[in-house]
């Protein structure tokens, strides 16, 4: 379970790194999808519980048995979900700062007028 937590750090951390150092609007929104990945992946890591069980699955109840708990899972589908939209709506906004400024370099962005 330590190389889950590991793992969700890294992206989170990749992704704040990516967001805070580089200017390219591409490139920010990559790095918003690898911090949501980050989070997604620790989600995951909480709710999941070795050797556990689906409660669906359990037909009879035996004494040092437990579950996985499904409630992490349900929400991370749902962030996934919100997190594709989010990033589909983040490029298309890059796609229109392209059009309208002709660059997706943030500091050249932020200098226009217009």
């Amino acid at each position: 379970m330590l190389p889950n937590y590991i793992g969700a750090f890294l992206l989170f951390i990749f992704g704040l790194y990516i967001i805070l150092i580089k200017k390219n609007l591409i490139k920010l929104v990559m790095g918003i999808g690898l911090m949501d990945s980050g989070i997604n992946l620790l989600l995951i890591s909480i709710g999941f519980r070795l050797n556990g069980s689906v409660p669906m699955l359990i037909t009879d109840w035996k004494d040092g048995m437990f579950f996985i708990d499904p409630l992490p899972q349900a929400f991370t589908l749902a962030a996934i979900l919100i997190n594709t939209c989010v990033t589909v709506l983040a490029l298309t906004i890059v796609i229109k700062v392209k059009e309208h400024y002709g660059s997706i370099d943030a500091d050249k962005v932020r200098r226009l007028k217009g």
